[in-house]
């Protein structure tokens, strides 16, 4: 199975979700997810981590998590490995909980962490399991809300500091915001599966993107995220070599397929494949 890139860095935000092994429930009572939540809050301790807004489905999770130090897979392992031996103990089974790898979208801040706070404890609702998300109890919202303790794991000031600067307008904000995003569709700006945010946001993030190392079984769409277009990288060319130059960076350095290159300039692949060997030979030599 293809596996997604992991970007890590200091600050870094990202949406996490991971799902039971053939879809199975990964809690079966209550017990489980207070053990969850437990397992969770010990990781954030320990990696330093802060947490924006969470829920607990029935055969998945999902986390909304910044990380002051990049160390995102290490929490992972733990939070993981550690649940998996819990519940299996508990329930005297054996084998796999989880299904392979957790999902991390990293996110743009500015413009998504609100939106995905939001999105996040709607799940239940988008799910039918309940008319509203106050009604669910596995999930950060009543907590923001005002409405049960805040769990030491959970950072709420600054989603309600986005919304008025006295608590209870805050908090009274934060209902109405949640009760109107039920049809809202966050996932307009996800771009290449793993980056939710602007084409802003992408070119900040690209440095990172090219000096990540690549699993040869990552998706294509995921490792070539911050190449540039085939449009932006033939643009102004104003002679034959630095055309044959520019093929060579799309066909060699960007992963462009020389079919994808050939039909851009209008020529035959063998052409294409003919000009990027000799300008590696070249720089070769």
């Amino acid at each position: 199975m293809a596996r997604p890139l992991r970007i890590e860095y200091e600050g870094a935000l990202y949406h996490i979700t991971s799902r039971g092994n053939a879809r199975a429930a990964i809690f079966l009572d209550d017990l489980d997810r207070k053990g969850f939540l437990a397992t969770f809050g010990e990781t954030v301790s320990r990696y330093g981590w802060i947490c924006h807004a969470y829920c607990q489905m029935s055969n998945h999770y999902h986390l909304l998590v910044e990380t002051p130090e990049p160390n995102l897979s290490r929490g992972m392992q733990l939070l993981n490995g550690v649940y998996t031996q819990r519940f299996n103990h508990r329930h005297k089974r054996v084998g796999h909980v989880l299904q392979g790898r957790y999902r991390a979208i990293l996110v743009e801040r500015e413009s998504h962490l609100l939106e995905l706070a939001r999105y996040v404890v709607l799940n239940p609702v988008r799910a039918k399991m309940v008319l509203s998300a106050r009604d669910w109890p596995w999930s950060s919202y009543r907590a923001t809300a005002g409405q049960a303790d805040v769990p030491g794991f959970l950072q709420v000031d600054w989603i309600l500091a986005q919304f008025d600067t006295r608590r209870d307008r805050a908090v009274g904000a934060y209902k109405q915001f949640v009760g109107r995003g039920r049809s809202v569709d966050i996932w307009e700006d996800l771009r290449a599966g793993s980056l939710l945010g602007s084409k802003a946001f992408v070119e900040r993030i690209r440095p990172r993107l090219l000096d990540t190392p690549l699993d040869q079984n990552v998706l294509r769409r995921e490792r070539d995220a911050a190449r540039p277009s085939l449009t932006e990288l033939f643009q102004g060319m104003v002679s034959k070599p630095d055309r044959d130059a520019r093929i060579h960076a799309a066909v060699r350095v960007h992963h462009y397929k020389l079919q994808e290159v050939a039909d851009h300039l209008g020529l035959h692949f063998s052409t294409i494949s003919v000009i990027a060997r000799r300008q590696n030979a070249g720089i070769q030599e």
